[in-house]
């Protein structure tokens, strides 16, 4: 019996018996009509059933929150596909905007010269190897591209096509020694032919050869194609005199050229497949 009251069973039936009498006391000294046990009974799991429904409404709270976090993970997934709408279309309108620029660039080229056919491309890739700077356009054999055809942005020469294929051209510019255009100086009319120079290379510069020893070509005159050769039309703007030198060893004279177009900055070019005058050679066969 001894270890029975000891016991902790015991003990938690004496808390029990403790707190229903603790609430018929309450009870018995309240003003309601309710049973000392029924108040008893009310005093103990009164508490317990206000816990209940706290708990109840913490829960659906939470299951509406999680319903409102869906609905926001929805209209986030909508934002975000607007937004990758958007940046499309900025995209094709950045594009665009380029393609009005270079047609805007050789609008006048084309009125003053109707016969000339042409093809647009846009730079899809430099030659980083290359220090001559060629790069590829994304035009090709489809558009009418073919080996040797000039390359131009707005009046000023860029190169020449140098490989074709069916959707692509690779382009050498102006800065290259593997290419020769047929040039004059405007003001001077004397002849030559430019070329790339590895000694210029760095300072993005070519160079106006075969001329005179007693040439009167001075700074700042303006070198275009000749026409000779029948690779490129005549007049098209190479670039600017920015120097007169004779070769100590050669004896011979050459004015250094800074071309007009910034190579690096291209993103479009027109190459022109067609002009009068196209392939004839100037010598007699």
């Amino acid at each position: 019996m001894k270890r029975f009251l000891q016991s902790a069973s015991f003990k938690r039936l004496v808390a029990i018996v403790a707190v229903i009498l603790l609430g018929i006391i309450c009870a018995a000294f309240s003003h309601n009509a309710s049973s000392p046990f029924t108040s008893a009974m009310s005093f103990v799991f009164t508490p317990l059933q206000r816990l209940a429904s706290s708990f109840s409404s913490e829960m659906a709270g939470l299951s509406a929150s999680f319903t409102s976090s869906s609905k926001y993970l929805e209209e986030i997934e909508k934002l975000e596909e607007q937004i990758s709408d958007y940046r499309e279309q900025l995209a094709d309108y950045e594009e665009l905007k380029q393609k009005v620029v270079a047609y805007e660039e050789f609008y006048d080229i084309k009125v003053q010269n109707p016969d000339y056919q042409f093809a647009y491309g846009t730079v899809v890739s430099r030659d980083v190897a290359d220090p001559y700077g060629s790069f590829v356009i994304n035009a090709g054999s489809t558009s009418g591209i073919q080996v040797n055809d000039p390359v131009i942005y707005g009046n000023y020469v860029v190169g020449i096509v140098k490989k074709v294929n069916l959707s692509t051209s690779v382009v050498y510019t102006v800065l290259d020694p593997r290419i020769n255009i047929g040039a004059y100086e405007s003001a001077t009319r004397e002849y030559g032919y430019v070329s790339g120079d590895n000694k210029l290379l760095k300072d993005k510069l070519c160079k106006l050869q075969g001329l005179d020893r007693t040439s009167s070509i001075v700074s700042g005159g303006i070198v275009c194609t000749s026409g000779s050769g029948g690779v490129f039309p005549h007049g098209l703007i190479i670039g600017e005199v920015v120097s007169v030198t004779t070769d100590e060893i050669t004896t011979s004279t050459y004015a250094t050229i800074k071309p007009y177009t910034d190579l690096n900055e291209l993103t479009d070019v027109f190459v022109i497949t067609s002009f009068i005058g196209q392939g004839e050679s100037d010598t007699d066969e």
